[in-house]
């Protein structure tokens, strides 16, 4: 998601889609420890994007 999307979220919105993106990262990990994954880039994509929302949510506060 873009930034700009990401700011017009509301920050209940935010830690929704965090929570998700965390379980995400961590279905993403087995994935790799059992050489399940295919797509190994979405592993810093979804790192990014929970920077992403974190800085959002750290400026806002």
């Amino acid at each position: 998601m873009k930034v700009k999307a990401l700011r017009e979220l509301s920050a209940v919105d935010l830690k929704s889609r965090l929570d998700d993106l965390g379980s995400e990262a961590m279905k993403l990990r087995f994935q790799q420890a059992t050489m399940q994954l295919t797509h190994t880039a979405r592993i810093g994509q979804v790192r990014q994007e929970v920077a992403r929302i974190k800085t959002i949510l750290a400026e806002r506060s």
